[in-house]
């Protein structure tokens, strides 16, 4: 039995960071690097700067600005993006991804990727990976201000590309932004296990879940010779 009725599914939207990519480069920059370099620079301790860090996370998480490098950059007076390329050797795709995404294109889907990610991150982990070849569309929140933890957010979406939820996939790693578009009306869920390869696999009850797209392909070619596509 397949995990996802793929002949019912016509758009696909994806995640990035997690979901596409490894979330190792995100988790180790936000709560080892830049507080490594805040302790250095202010004369911390390691333990205090992130404690700092944790603090200042809290408070914004969820909202544009946890997502912005300008508000990272003005609040903690760091070149944000200059950090991100002393470690950008650490940006990598899921081995997974890109039979995946191939996949998807071969058997017509339109593939979207929308990501939270500060349109200066996506552009420099684009040119890290090349991503954008295989993909329709590209989209950042931060063009519409509002995140994917928002139904705005998902209002202005659908207005913007006119996808059909009920014929619409979108794949995560955060079960919050996927309750978001299940509260949208988006009908097919997929959540990722193991969104960090150096973190263990999450048991997920709440979606249909998966640790390995190539366990989807079978599925995926097979649902698209059955139509004729």
């Amino acid at each position: 039995m397949p995990m996802l009725p793929w002949k019912e599914i016509d758009t696909v939207l994806l995640d990035m960071d997690g979901t596409l990519l490894d979330l190792h480069f995100d988790n180790h920059f936000w709560q080892e690097y830049v507080p490594a370099k805040l302790a250095e620079r202010d004369g911390l301790t390691p333990e205090q700067a992130r404690e700092y860090m944790r603090g200042e996370y809290a408070r914004v998480t969820g909202t544009i600005d946890w997502y912005c490098l300008d508000y990272w950059a003005d609040k903690l007076q760091m070149d944000i993006v200059a950090a991100k390329r002393e470690i950008q050797h650490l940006i990598s795709m899921r081995e997974d991804t890109l039979p995946f995404l191939d996949a998807l294109r071969e058997t017509g889907k339109e593939v979207i990727l929308v990501t939270n990610a500060h349109p200066q991150s996506l552009s420099l982990k684009v040119e890290r990976t090349q991503l954008d070849q295989h993909i329709d569309t590209l989209i950042s929140t931060h063009e519409f201000g509002v995140t994917k933890e928002s139904q705005l957010l998902w209002q202005k979406l659908q207005q913007r590309l006119g996808f059909e939820p009920a014929r619409t996939l979108f794949v995560d790693d955060s079960l919050n932004i996927l309750h978001a578009a299940q509260e949208f009306g988006i009908a097919h869920l997929l959540a990722v296990q193991n969104p960090d390869s150096k973190l263990p696999v999450r048991e997920i009850d709440e979606f249909v879940s998966v640790q390995d797209y190539r366990y989807l392909l079978d599925d995926i070619h097979s649902s698209a010779s059955a139509s004729g596509n």
